[in-house]
């Protein structure tokens, strides 16, 4: 599988693992907090409820923005930045598209997660190696985010669409971020170990 382009020296390498781990971290905690928030308020689709679907794609917009500073040049962080980007329009189309209920917002919300999830994958399959670890949990959550932005855009078109679904994909994101972050720290102890 592919590594990153360039090696980095071994202080490079701990500051990006303790990066990443902070920010899958936070991530991960600000994802099940807003899919906790959501669950209860988007009942109909008004000025809350529209605040909070324009502020996800934001977290991962700033997410992008931090992981882009940190990461080595590269085609990895070409991805970041254009991920950043990419959440940052969509957090403007959600916007827009509240005012049409729940279809428009689950369209939108789906072609995001379908070019975001593959975005992620594309970014996991670079850092898999041996200072990163195999990076399951993120080559996962951004295929299942791929898959379900299909599926909710399919939803988006049926007689019933319904924004439930939308806590559920936060709470499965939160978790592979945290369980990314638990890996990364792992791997952390691990090389730590081997050169004491």
């Amino acid at each position: 599988m592919s590594t990153h382009t360039s090696t980095p020296a071994p202080a490079t390498a701990t500051d990006e693992r303790s990066s990443l781990l902070r920010l899958y971290l936070s991530r991960g905690v600000l994802a099940l907090a807003w899919a906790l928030a959501f669950a209860g308020a988007h009942e109909d689709v008004d000025a809350v409820a529209i605040t909070l679907l324009v502020v996800y794609p934001l977290i991962d917009a700033v997410s992008s923005l931090i992981d882009h500073r940190a990461t080595p040049s590269g085609s990895e962080r070409r991805v970041m930045a254009f991920n950043g980007a990419l959440s940052t329009l969509a957090a403007l189309a959600i916007g827009v598209a509240g005012a049409g209920g729940v279809a428009p917002v689950l369209h939108v919300f789906g072609a995001w997660a379908v070019v975001s999830g593959a975005a992620q994958v594309f970014v996991g399959l670079r850092r898999r190696g041996p200072e990163l670890g195999k990076q399951w949990p993120t080559l996962i959550s951004g295929g299942l985010s791929f898959l379900v932005g299909i599926t909710y855009n399919i939803q988006a078109a049926g007689a019933d669409p319904s924004l439930d679904v939308l806590s559920v994909y936060a709470t499965g994101g939160g978790v592979w971020f945290i369980l990314q972050a638990l890996l990364l720290g792992w791997k952390s102890r691990q090389l730590r170990t081997r050169t004491t």
